[in-house]
């Protein structure tokens, strides 16, 4: 079994507890690897690590940084699908499922090669007599990233890109459940000519991320996770001094109106619900039909899901892998168990899912349950996995509203062929990201992605312009040459004339 280490000032390094977790294959049930589990010394390292690096690279032009974003680029596109195979080994999620996250993760590093043009500041010529105003962008010092395990290459890569193009050292701290894909990138990184320091990998669990929210050497947190965690990273972070942006859990909804295509809607929300597994903060996890599209939505989908190929991430026959660990997999039973006691009605069960060869792994099949009400605790919090809840609404009106009184406010989307509905369900609802026959409307990375409400904690979206403003402090400079001086101090708030 393969014992992974940290990655520290451009090497790879043992820890200094001795305090290991266990990496498992999730098709499998198979220990793969052993996971270091950092002390505060070890974060301590890498902090130091970063700080001796920033001065030089923030006085690396923007145009060579960009230079080295170019060829960590052309590295990943080289070795997308190694990148793939890691994830898929240690998170589950189909192999084609894999390289379309690492592709969404690669747009964050296109978007980080125009660093030149994004840090561009503005210039007022004249104004006033002899005196000239412009402002700049610059970097903040080491900024740490903590990441979740359902996207383990490209949460870090909406992160770790734009703050490095922007001038910071970086420490990473990924999911213990899934670390090697974070050492993978690190590799690139290095072979792309970073220098050693400004990105490191510290792995570990709660011990860390407390090292990380304390530590004074550390100036910005990005943070993805569930929401209770969000918003102790935010309030631990913000009370030690740090620009936090903390993004939290969803139940994001998709509305069905009775005019929608419903086969459009049914791929959809096959797609979107059953997705890697449903462990995605974008996947769609409550249907809402409105009116008459419930029956016939239903018609369709419990058939579509009663068929779908569950199996490894390696079968390229597969559309759903495995969940990550033993532990999600009961936690998700326990909810589909709640759902019934609630009284919701269980169409689609996929809690007796076997798989013949692979016994000991993570599966579980699709669930459906129909007849959701708002007052469930099914429908009220984040299940992450393969269960989808469809709740029945009159009109619009009644839709729209429960999408707003939720207390997450990540995503939603509406299927509909009325402008006028699509137009008002956009402007009105009270959500970050918005789809339009869409169902997982995550932002290209020239715009940003975040949430509403209890789904975000902080002010700024992750990549994209808000990014860069997260990753940087503004500065605005007021010059006048001796040539432009009056004589004699002034008393008075200074006015330009």
């Amino acid at each position: 079994m393969e014992t992974l280490r940290h990655y520290v000032g451009g090497e790879f390094v043992e820890g200094a507890a001795g305090r290991f977790a266990e990496v498992d294959n999730p098709a499998t049930g198979e220990l793969s690897a052993s996971v270091p589990l950092a002390t505060a010394a070890d974060v301590d390292a890498a902090v130091s690590a970063a700080s001796e690096a920033f001065p030089e690279w923030s006085a690396t032009s923007p145009l060579r940084r960009a230079r080295i974003m170019f060829k960590f680029k052309a590295l990943l596109d080289d070795n997308m699908d190694a990148l793939a195979s890691i994830i898929t080994a240690e998170h589950g999620k189909v192999h084609s499922d894999a390289v379309g996250s690492i592709a969404r993760g690669l747009e964050v590093v296109e978007f980080a090669c125009g660093i030149p043009h994004l840090l561009k500041g503005a210039f007022s010529d004249n104004v006033a007599t002899g005196v000239d105003m412009y402002s700049m962008r610059q970097p903040l010092g080491v900024c740490a990233g903590i990441t979740p395990f359902n996207f383990p290459a490209m949460v870090p890569m909406w992160m770790f890109p734009v703050s490095i193009a922007c001038g910071n050292t970086f420490v990473l701290k990924p999911s213990e459940r899934d670390p090697s894909a974070a050492n993978f990138m690190a590799g690139l990184l290095a072979e792309a000519g970073l220098p050693p320091g400004v990105f490191n990998v510290i792995h570990g669990d709660k011990e860390a991320v407390d090292a990380i929210l304390g530590h004074p050497g550390i100036s910005a947190v990005s943070f993805v996770g569930s929401t209770p965690i969000a918003e102790y990273v935010y309030r631990t972070g913000t009370a030690s001094g740090k620009r936090v942006q903390a993004l939290g859990g969803a139940k994001n909804h998709m509305v069905v109106m009775p005019d929608a295509d419903m086969d459009q809607a049914t791929d959809a929300l096959m797609g979107a619900a059953f997705g890697s597994a449903g462990e995605r903060c974008m996947a769609i996890s409550v249907a809402v039909a409105v009116g008459d599209a419930g029956d016939s939505l239903m018609e369709r989908l419990v058939p579509r899901a009663q068929s779908l190929k569950v199996g490894p991430g390696t079968d390229s026959e597969s559309e759903m892998g495995p969940l990550v660990t033993a532990q999600h997999l009961e936690r998700v039973r326990g909810y589909i168990d709640l759902g019934v006691e609630e009284g919701a009605d269980l169409v689609v069960d996929g809690r007796g899912f076997t798989l013949q060869g692979y016994e000991n792994g993570h599966f579980m099949g699709p669930s459906i349950f129909d007849s959701v009400t708002p007052e469930m605790r099914i429908y009220q919090e984040e299940i992450f996995g393969p269960v989808l809840s469809v709740v029945r609404m009159p009109d619009f009106d009644s839709a729209l509203r429960i999408v707003n009184e939720h207390e997450y406010g990540n995503g939603a989307a509406i299927f509909t062929r009325d402008g006028d509905a699509a137009r008002t369900f956009s402007n009105d609802c009270r959500i970050g990201m918005v789809g339009v026959n869409v169902p997982i409307p995550v932002p290209l990375a020239f715009h940003s992605f975040g949430g509403w409400k209890r789904s975000l904690f902080g002010d700024l979206h992750m990549h994209g312009p808000e990014g860069v403003s997260f990753y940087t402090k503004l500065k605005t400079i007021t010059s006048r040459w001796p040539t432009g001086m009056r004589k004699g101090a002034e008393y008075v708030m200074p006015v330009m004339r």
